[in-house]
């Protein structure tokens, strides 16, 4: 079964229900139930124990993990969701490891990385994080390059994502990992072609049991996009496959 959560504003949820007849029209569903929520701490005593989720606003993937409680996750995204001031979407990942939710967690191709105010904390504890582009942090006083998507090898990255979570994850993909030409996602994109996304996938899939997954951040914005409509539809295959 897949579960369809129309969670957030109005863009989001109107997305979901949007790719709910977007599958339906492919025929790649038949077996499927829409959960309604307007706060996310709702969200786990409604939803049921599913292997596949589509979301609107990717807070609601809080709500699957405090369900599930996996032990470990996956986030591939455009941003590292780490973000430790409130609970929202920029921030979900944090509090689901800071609420041992979930116990490790690898963000894979994120771009965007600093906290948006001189104010806002940066959640590190348990979880690495692998850029799309090449960054650089300071560790112990020097500035030493992240591993990411630009200058090193994908399999090299997932081995050592694979020996700091474990065989099993729980996998989260926001289509705002995609360049902004894909139009899914409402905010800001990344960097990622669909081509490299599907990649990152397929390996993913290769080298780590997926318990559960959800694909998030879908907005309206998918109606009038001819490439986020094939975009959604690939990864949903590849990920239902």
């Amino acid at each position: 079964m897949v579960t369809f959560i129309p969670f957030g504003e109005k863009p989001n949820r109107d997305g979901v229900l949007y790719v709910l007849q977007l599958l339906k029209r492919n025929k790649l569903i038949e077996d499927y139930m829409i959960v309604e929520s307007s706060r996310v701490e709702l969200l786990a005593e409604r939803i049921p124990q599913d292997s596949a989720y589509i979301i609107g606003e990717h807070l609601a993937t809080y709500g699957i993990v405090e369900k599930l409680r996996p032990q470990s996750l996956i986030s591939v995204d455009a941003h590292t969701d780490l973000m430790h001031d409130y609970l929202d979407h920029g921030s979900w990942l944090a509090y689901t490891l800071e609420e041992r939710l979930v116990n490790r967690a690898v963000v894979l191709a994120p771009v965007l990385m600093i906290p948006t105010t001189e104010r806002t904390q940066l959640w590190t504890r348990r979880v690495k994080i692998f850029p799309a582009l090449l960054r650089s942090r300071k560790v112990r006083g020097k500035w030493r390059a992240y591993k990411n998507l630009q200058t090193n090898d994908l399999l090299e990255i997932l081995d050592e994502a694979k020996k700091y979570l474990g065989d099993e994850v729980y996998l989260t993909v926001d289509m705002d990992v995609l360049r902004p030409e894909y139009k899914i996602a409402r905010f800001q994109h990344g960097e990622l072609t669909l081509d490299e996304l599907t990649e990152v996938l397929e390996e993913v899939k290769r080298n780590f049991r997926i318990a559960a997954f959800d694909i998030a951040e879908v907005s309206d914005r998918i109606r009038r996009s001819r490439l986020g409509k094939k975009a959604f539809v690939e990864v949903f295959q590849l990920l239902t496959g």
